[in-house]
């Protein structure tokens, strides 16, 4: 891997964006010593670096500021653009404060502007940039292709690469206060279980589950779904066009729900939510609701 012609003398370390490792690393020996911890140049142990690439690398790193102890990090170097594909090559330092080796798989990686705006979002294989020694930065390129870009324009100073700590803490379930107030606390444990166990959802796909339905006894039909967000962004819902098909392909109810205010489903999170369908929107006679589906009309 020959990434060296990205860096330059020219180039200078910006803002650096850390969290604690347990988020990231588990089991790993922590440092009891509370002092801040100056990282040291790491180079991959496959490259076979030119004696002037290996200074512009040393004095990059010499600039990187301390990190707390028991620390990851991304130090923001420099973007370019690749002028033919419209994709961002971002040089930064993977830094590690805490002492033992490292070595990290899947993990989602976003860009932000200096107002905290994100610019991109993308999952990298960081199995590719090998062991990290203890309290070492190694510099890398991450390759952010034009799909997975959410501006057309290179961020000024002060922007910064930062893991993305929505995608890391895993899909959750997300209870509005009034279903908090309503149910047990053992029905949403087992709320929390059913969501954990539903099919892992695409990246940016949205999916509506059906968790309950029952025809209530002015024949309309109340219904509770599962509004699950895979994005790692929130989503405002304003308008649902839904349909409810049962077991056997029969349209049971179809209606529009004007929702005021938005219903918001936070990024990597399951709502349930209940949506009622008024008697003559409901053909309910001879329905099989032991399994149906919830579906958007477009």
């Amino acid at each position: 891997m020959n990434l060296f012609s990205f860096f330059k003398k020219t180039d200078k370390v910006g803002a650096d964006s850390a969290i604690d490792s347990n988020k990231l690393v588990q089991d790993t020996e922590a440092s009891s010593d509370d002092k801040e911890v100056t990282t040291k140049l790491s180079l991959h142990p496959d490259w076979n670096v030119p004696l002037e690439q290996q200074y512009v690398f040393s004095f990059l790193a010499n600039e990187l500021e301390p990190l707390q102890p028991n620390q990851l990090s991304l130090a923001a170097i420099n973007i370019e653009e690749d002028k033919k594909s419209g994709a961002w090559y971002v040089k930064a330092f993977f830094r590690s404060s805490i002492p033992n080796n490292i070595e990290l798989g899947e993990i989602g990686l976003i860009i932000v502007d200096k107002d905290g705006k994100r610019l991109a979002s993308k999952e990298f294989d960081f199995k590719e940039l090998g062991t990290l020694p203890p309290e070492s930065a190694r510099p890398w390129v991450f390759k952010f292709e034009k799909e997975y870009l959410e501006t057309k324009e290179i961020p000024e100073d002060g922007w910064t690469i930062a893991f993305n700590l929505i995608a890391l803490r895993g899909h959750q379930l997300e209870l509005d206060e009034s279903w908090k107030k309503q149910l047990p606390q053992k029905k949403q444990e087992l709320l929390a279980k059913i969501v954990k166990d539903l099919p892992k959802l695409g990246r940016k796909e949205v999916n509506f589950t059906g968790l309950q339905a029952r025809v209530r006894d002015d024949n309309s039909l109340m219904v509770s779904i599962f509004i699950r967000n895979g994005n790692d962004q929130a989503i405002n819902l304003e308008q649902l066009p839904l349909e409810i098909i049962d077991a056997n392909g029969k349209l049971v109810a179809k209606g529009s729900f004007k929702l005021d205010p938005a219903l918001t489903v936070q990024g990597n999170s399951t709502k349930p939510w209940t949506f009622i369908f008024p008697a003559k929107t409901v053909n309910a006679e001879g329905a099989d609701l032991s399994r149906w589906t919830a579906k958007v009309v477009q």
